[in-house]
């Protein structure tokens, strides 16, 4: 895989969902660069916003393994991992395995389930791996976790455990179209077309597993100054003594800043990274990441807003 076919393929994918999903056009490329660069991805949002209907465009964009999980309160480990069960002709247990073994797995609506079962999801978004009575099983590559919540409702839902929340890559926000992108998805439905019905828009798969593996190590090769690197810690120790965060990011932030950066470098063809990548990338890996002390929330502050005053006092190096 040739750093110009990176470039080629990406477009192509966000072309192709662009079929079925209008606008979000920060959404889609957050996706994609997470997939590239073997994160996972919590994509939050009001219902209704084509978050699920997204997952499933890249699933036919990539000619690979999908599997879905509708999370619900009843929902158990073993409805996600799988489970052993006798063989009375064999003599022996059998292994059933769950959905969580494809490659691209839609959590949808992670927050509905207990901690347990969202706990269940840790080995595999971190190790790519699932344990089951003690035999361990390897995940093919490549993996995505696209998990939804609906940050409105919270009735009937558990908060995510910090240490799963420090798992995803990105955290991407989905917000309410404007008009002109409305419109849009008006028109969609005005000249026949259903979402629900996605062979309608002929999406076309545009790579393989194969070709996402060859894209995932190539990345590994982008280049990156150590003024870079120091940047990332920089972002990272600010955050930690910011003012308003009463709990700051972990070292896995950074590295996933790191992968996350080449990856996007690669994306725009590229065999180097920038400080505006990283920049661009902040908001994305930091937002989830960062506890704020209840007073800065009392007060209205975000943590979006406080990643944006974090970025402004730490000076980027320069070329």
């Amino acid at each position: 895989m040739e750093l110009q076919n990176v470039t080629a393929v990406f477009n192509a994918a966000i072309e192709q969902i662009g079929k079925v999903i209008v606008g979000q056009r920060e959404l889609v490329e957050g996706v994609l660069v997470a997939f590239l660069a073997e994160g996972s991805v919590l994509i939050e949002g009001p219902p209704g916003l084509g978050k699920t209907l997204l997952v499933n465009a890249l699933a036919r964009t990539v000619s690979c393994q999908f599997g879905r999980i509708q999370f619900t309160p009843d929902l158990m480990p073993s409805d996600l991992t799988g489970h052993n069960v006798y063989d009375m002709k064999e003599q022996r247990f059998q292994f059933n395995s769950g959905p969580i073994f494809t490659n691209i797995l839609l959590a949808d609506e992670i927050n509905r389930s207990p901690p347990k079962t969202q706990a269940s999801l840790l080995e595999a978004m971190q190790e790519r791996q699932v344990t089951i009575d003690g035999d361990t099983r390897k995940l093919d590559r490549p993996f995505l976790v696209l998990a939804t919540q609906n940050p409105i409702e919270n009735e009937g839902t558990y908060p995510l455990p910090e240490a799963q929340v420090d798992r995803f890559m990105f955290k991407l926000l989905v917000d309410y179209p404007p008009t002109i992108d409305e419109i849009g998805i008006l028109k969609l439905y005005a000249s026949g077309k259903d979402p629900r019905s996605l062979a309608e828009f002929g999406i076309k798969a545009v790579m393989k597993a194969e070709h996402v593996i060859a894209i995932q190590d190539l990345v590994r090769t982008i280049i990156i100054e150590e003024k870079l690197l120091k940047y990332i810690v920089d972002i990272l120790s600010a955050s930690r003594n910011w003012g308003s965060v009463a709990i700051g990011p972990s070292p896995r932030a950074g590295v996933n800043m790191l992968l996350a950066a080449r990856t996007l470098a690669a994306c725009r063809g590229r065999d180097f990274v920038t400080p505006d990548d990283i920049k661009e990338l902040a908001p994305w890996v930091l937002r989830h990441r960062l506890r704020l002390r209840p007073e800065a929330e009392i007060e209205g502050l975000t943590p979006d807003e406080t990643v944006r005053q974090i970025m402004e006092t730490v000076e980027a190096p320069r070329s």
